[in-house]
């Protein structure tokens, strides 16, 4: 096999034993000898690690608007039932209130996806800390944006059915936590800042 595959015994030996990483040429090389084709597929996680500056600052507005009965906590991992990191977990002092689970969105690329991750994260927090959680989508307000929630009302709305106000209420005060919600926010010059309710033409969390 090593001859036919044009490696060494040796490479080949330390390949069985799980001692050495092969690269794709020489995996390729080895299953064309036994006959077969060697494939690569990248699956779907929970969403990429790449940030950008317009959820960072979204995330700076949220932070300096947050009551002190929040504690705050960014970039949390969670493994269980699906792995990744949540941009930004609040904690109410009162422990019958559940986690918010915050994920900052600058823009909606895929709608479904993004509502499954971050639901399913959620539950992973719950599971973690052994305390209900709640997704709370942070979304940024362009045009496309507002298009894309506007056109999936009904979906979007049976994701986060609390009003956006009673969520900002909740963030800012001592009102007490509504459950799944979107908030808002606008951008300028690099500045966010976030929404008492949502933009005009929403009608979700009205």
């Amino acid at each position: 096999m090593a001859r036919a595959a044009g490696i060494s015994n040796s490479t080949l030996a330390a390949l069985e034993r799980g001692v050495h990483d092969p690269t794709t040429e020489v995996l390729a090389r080895i299953a064309a000898v036994l006959g077969m084709d060697l494939a690569m597929r990248l699956y779907p996680g929970t969403g990429p690690l790449i940030r950008d500056h317009s959820q960072a600052a979204m995330i700076e507005a949220l932070l300096g608007m947050l009551h002190p009965r929040w504690r705050p906590t960014r970039e949390v991992w969670v493994t269980r039932p699906v792995k990744g990191v949540i941009d930004l977990v609040l904690e109410p002092e009162l422990q019958t209130e559940p986690l918010a689970s915050v994920e900052a969105q600058s823009e909606l690329r895929r709608l479904e996806q993004q509502i499954r991750w971050a639901h399913a994260k959620s539950q992973a927090l719950s599971e973690t800390r052994g305390r209900s959680a709640s997704p709370l989508p942070l979304l940024r307000s362009p045009r496309n944006t507002r298009a894309i929630v506007a056109e999936h009302a009904a979906t979007v709305r049976a994701a986060y059915p609390a009003p956006s106000a009673e969520a900002h209420a909740a963030l800012t005060g001592t009102a007490r936590w509504p459950g799944a919600a979107v908030v808002w926010c606008d951008m300028e010059q690099g500045k966010a800042r976030l929404r008492e309710a949502p933009p005009r033409g929403i009608t979700l969390g009205r």
